[in-house]
């Protein structure tokens, strides 16, 4: 059995691993903000150890080292998901607040997995080695920029460490069940109502989604391995891209929804869109924007060799599943 602590346990992704954590006999600690809700993505809440209220942008994540305990691993998922925010921002809370994460696992004498992005490679096309982020790499936003440095605290810290990069997390892989919809979800919606009939997209980009079970799942393995994981970097992606063609034509197979047109980004001219959409572009497709336009393949040999997991793939089948998924809960219009 381990003693677990893990930010942003009130997350999607945090409060899915400590409800696998939990439920494999180990003593989960939740550090927890505004929201002290802990629930696995069933929705059910999570049996924990204790939960401690903090703040990682304070010292020590705003709480006493000594007030979890012994504590084996720090499992620090806890960050702002946004990607329009100012760098000072990006700074406090996904870099600064990573050092006091950190500064808290050595005060606590515990290993340390950092829940990062795989989209750390930045813009770029083709395999994507689960390797230190490039010195080049040609960041599309702030909050890839972030998670990077983060990254570099990471492996200087000197701790037990290791690296866990999800890549595009949607509902689970057999029932599309997501706790809550956030991020890109809402850019689904806005698509699929018409209110956004068009995205810069190139011809060959792809969008690499990945289960949150298979996410969590990875997460929860490498904790439990921390010794042999040391140094090491993980890819949590898909087994196999799904094509922004396939993603959009997915969205126009219902027949209550609207397919995005696909433009040329060269082409793609904000201010020419129709007034509303032009405004719901710029609010929330934008900064997405990036995705439609590369196509990263990431490579998980070091996660297979120490997990044994393998990702399912995100192909059209899986897409739908998600489709159908938030037609039941109400999210999309079901005619």
């Amino acid at each position: 059995m381990l003693n677990i602590l893990v930010t942003g346990a009130a997350g999607l992704i945090g409060g899915e691993v400590c409800a696998r954590l939990a439920k494999a006999g180990h003593r989960v600690h939740a550090l927890v903000h505004r929201n002290p809700d802990v629930r696995g993505n069933d929705g059910a809440q999570v049996a924990l150890a204790a939960a401690h209220k903090g703040d990682i942008t304070q010292a020590f994540c705003g709480i006493d080292p000594a007030a979890p305990g012994a504590i084996d691993v720090v499992i620090h998922s806890a960050a702002s998901l946004r990607f329009d925010l100012s760098d000072a921002d990006y700074a406090a809370v996904n870099v600064e607040g990573t050092a006091h994460a950190l500064e808290l696992a050595r005060g606590l004498g515990a290993a340390f997995l950092y829940v990062s992005t795989a989209y750390v490679c930045g813009r770029t096309d083709g395999p994507v080695a689960e390797e230190p982020v490039r010195a080049d790499a040609d960041f599309a936003n702030g909050y890839e920029a972030s998670k990077a440095a983060a990254e570099a605290l990471v492996r200087g810290s000197g701790l037990v460490h290791a690296i866990a990069r999800p890549s595009i997390v949607l509902g689970e892989a057999a029932s599309g069940r997501i706790r809550q919809f956030d991020t890109i979800y809402q850019a689904f919606k806005l698509f699929a109502e018409g209110r956004i009939r068009h995205v810069p997209a190139r011809e060959d980009a792809t969008l690499d989604f990945v289960a949150i079970d298979h996410v969590a799942a990875g997460i929860a393995a490498i904790a439990q391995r921390m010794e042999e994981a040391d140094g090491g970097i993980f890819h949590l992606g898909s087994g196999g891209a799904l094509p922004v063609s396939d993603f959009c034509d997915g969205i126009g197979a219902w027949p209550q929804f609207s397919a995005p047109e696909r433009v040329d980004p060269a082409a793609f001219d904000p201010a020419a869109l129709p007034p509303l959409e032009r405004r719901l572009y710029g609010r929330v497709a934008a900064v997405y924007a990036s995705y439609f336009q590369r196509s990263p393949a990431f490579d998980d040999a070091n996660l297979r060799a120490l997990t044994g997991l393998n990702a399912p793939p995100a192909d059209a089948d899986y897409f739908r599943r998600q489709i159908t998924f938030c037609i039941a809960q109400g999210f999309l219009r079901g005619d």
